[in-house]
């Protein structure tokens, strides 16, 4: 099997692409990036367990049917994510993470290949206590030009899936948590290890501590591409992918168990949605998927990694065999899921 990454150099992209081959036996890579981010290092040391191919490209400029040709799947990942910055070039969003999608999406189409499009859980903007995918389009008030070209981009694969017999799925992540060899610090959990680390104030939204949010583990996010490709989930279904709901002070109390000398700081954004939530992921579990990742596993993981910038490598970690990386869970027999 041919899979086309883009965006393969990102957060999810780069550990995604040395996690597949163990999901999906004898998988050829191709790998697509437009080095903006010049993120050169998630190329170094590829498993050699697939076959890699690497192409600097834009998804927005380059001809993606001679690109993609033999493609059997696509996994969409190139797209702009920090939604505090997108309001600053709301354009440019949109050219990026709508056209893009549109360009990728058609040549899909043309060249008949699968697509798994990761949008996000951020197109929830409204005050139900639990939301689930059903909510009609109405009901949904993404608060960042980011959310709205992600919510536009789903209701295109639609009507491309409708008009065009395209044959995609759409996961509505939540927010990333994880390390990655190209991993990014601009999104909750990350942003505030990093600003821990650093003995930087963490900036929390003012009124929003005890509000929660989606998020999810890496290594879920992965696992959750590799059940969909494996049991061929292309049937243009919506499904929340999403670890748990937690709310900033859980975060918070887990990062102040590795570093104790933390200080918040409260601010405003131009990002409104100052509701709490919880996102219902039943539907995706209902085809057999099990979510396995744990926060505080991946929190200490990932403040080992920066405990030296500020002296702190004397932080009392929890030892490995203290910490529960995952939590265990048994599969049914006739459970799909793929292994931790």
């Amino acid at each position: 099997m041919r899979i086309a990454v883009t965006g393969a150099l990102g957060h999810i992209g780069s550990q995604l692409i040395r996690d597949l081959p163990s999901l999906i036996p004898d998988v050829e890579l191709v790998l697509i990036d437009n080095l903006c981010t010049q993120r050169y290092c998630s190329l170094f040391n590829l498993p050699n367990t697939a076959r890699y191919r690497f192409l600097e490209a834009d998804v927005v400029k380059v001809d993606l049917e001679r690109l993609l040709k033999g493609t059997d799947v696509v996994i969409h990942l190139a797209a702009i994510t920090d939604a505090t910055s997108s309001f600053d070039n709301p354009e440019h969003v949109e050219r990026v993470n709508l056209k893009g999608t549109e360009r990728v999406a058609q040549a899909c189409v043309e060249l008949g290949a699968k697509l798994v499009f990761p949008s996000t859980t951020s197109v929830y903007g409204t005050q139900q206590t639990e939301v689930r995918e059903d909510l009609p389009v109405e009901a949904l008030r993404p608060q960042s030009p980011y959310a709205e070209s992600k919510l536009k981009a789903e209701l295109l694969l639609n009507g491309l899936g409708t008009s065009h017999r395209l044959r995609f799925v759409t996961l509505r992540f939540g927010t990333i948590f994880g390390t990655s060899p190209g991993m990014r610090f601009h999104t909750a959990v990350n942003k505030f290890i990093w600003q821990a680390c650093s003995g930087t104030p963490i900036t929390v939204w003012r009124d929003a501590i005890d509000q929660y949010r989606p998020y999810l583990d890496l290594h879920d996010a992965i696992r959750a591409v590799g059940f969909v490709v494996a049991s061929d989930l292309f049937h243009q279904e919506t499904y929340n992918v999403l670890t748990l709901n937690a709310t900033v002070r859980e975060i918070l109390s887990a990062i102040e168990r590795y570093v104790h000398d933390i200080h918040i700081q409260y601010v405003d954004t131009r990002i409104m949605n100052q509701l709490s939530y919880r996102v219902c992921r039943r539907k995706f579990e209902q085809l057999g998927f099990c979510f396995a990742g744990e926060l505080q596993s991946r929190i200490r993981e990932s403040i080992a990694l920066l405990s030296n910038i500020r002296g702190i490598s004397n932080a009392p970690f929890t030892s490995l065999e203290e910490t529960t990386a995952f939590q265990v869970c048994e599969a049914r027999p006739e459970s799909k899921s793929l292994p931790a």
